[in-house]
């Protein structure tokens, strides 16, 4: 566990390695109600590359506890607490870890990652952004008309409430779940393997909070000048198939980041690229091996 500054507990996983001799450091934060577990074969992959690696939960998911009223909805009163605990989280990791040092996101990890970087919380020297939430798949509105709608829907109602649908037993996969995730089976059952193992990391819907909140957070990174200032290098990985996040709000943050190479995939992946087929998963392993030997070679020893 890390302590954050307010006392709450903060769950992480470390592959160290001989520091002295080390590629670099990787932290990779996941995506909504994920946990580290699912992210076990790439953090491994990376550490035999040479890298050490960190991998953390979000407060209020996996084994970060939980803010909402209940232990399946994700819930949130602002995106900035998961800003402020990355800020502080970097902070003390990266004095723990060689450089370079790199931050990568899946999902709405991805979101706060670039959220974090673009408002100077973290100063990685490279970033990776796997499927990206900078965009919420739903009706073509703009992003104030979206927030309003979701703004409503938390005063009708407790804001904590489940904005949508899980299942009819609570904390029970809904069947057409690994349709928007995965192709590969096996990775999807590797994942319903460790929730059952570890039911206490089980979350299913976000809150109206939380969507109201994040429709918020994505109008404050797509602010006027909030992406063209950001001087990293980014390399995005994005599928044009996704049900769940927007590529084309990937594309439009990519063609403003000054630096931003993007990798798309078609048909052949779904939203979960780095847990995705071997077919699709090798060639985003490569791809991401392939940006850092040119966005952060290694130090000269």
């Amino acid at each position: 566990m890390w302590r954050a500054p307010d006392g709450h507990e903060i769950r992480r996983i470390d592959w160290v390695g001989d520091t002295a001799t080390s590629r670099g450091s990787i932290l990779f934060l996941p995506g909504r109600g994920d946990a580290y577990e699912k992210y076990l074969e790439a953090c491994e992959e990376w550490y035999r590359a040479g890298w050490c690696v960190t991998a953390a939960d979000w407060r209020g998911q996996g084994g970060s506890g939980r803010l909402g009223s209940d232990p399946t909805t994700g819930h949130v009163a602002d995106f900035s607490v998961w800003l402020d605990d990355i800020g502080a989280f970097w902070r003390d990791w990266r004095r723990e870890r060689p450089g370079p040092h790199i931050a990568m996101g899946h999902s709405m990890g991805g979101h706060l990652v670039l959220r974090a970087a673009a408002e100077r919380r973290i100063a990685p020297a490279a970033l990776v952004l796997v499927a990206p939430m900078l965009g919420m798949a739903g009706p073509p509105l703009p992003l104030t008309v979206l927030q309003r709608v979701a703004r409503l829907m938390t005063r009708i109602g407790h804001p904590a409430r489940p904005a949508w649908k899980w299942s009819e037993k609570p904390g029970e996969a809904p069947a057409s779940r690994e349709l928007l995730l995965t192709h590969d089976a096996d990775r999807y059952a590797d994942e319903m393997w460790w929730r059952e193992t570890r039911p206490e990391l089980v979350m299913g819907p976000g809150s109206w909070g939380w969507v109201e909140r994040a429709y918020a957070s994505a109008r404050a990174l797509f602010a006027p000048g909030v992406l063209e200032h950001l001087q990293v290098p980014v390399l995005m990985l994005a599928a044009r198939a996704d049900r769940l996040v927007k590529i084309a709000a990937i594309e439009r943050a990519c063609r403003r980041l000054p630096d931003c190479e993007l990798v798309a995939f078609g048909a052949e992946a779904r939203h979960e690229i780095l847990r995705e087929a071997d077919s699709v998963r090798i060639r985003a392993m490569a791809a991401i091996a392939r940006f850092l030997d040119r966005a952060a070679p290694p130090p000269q020893r």
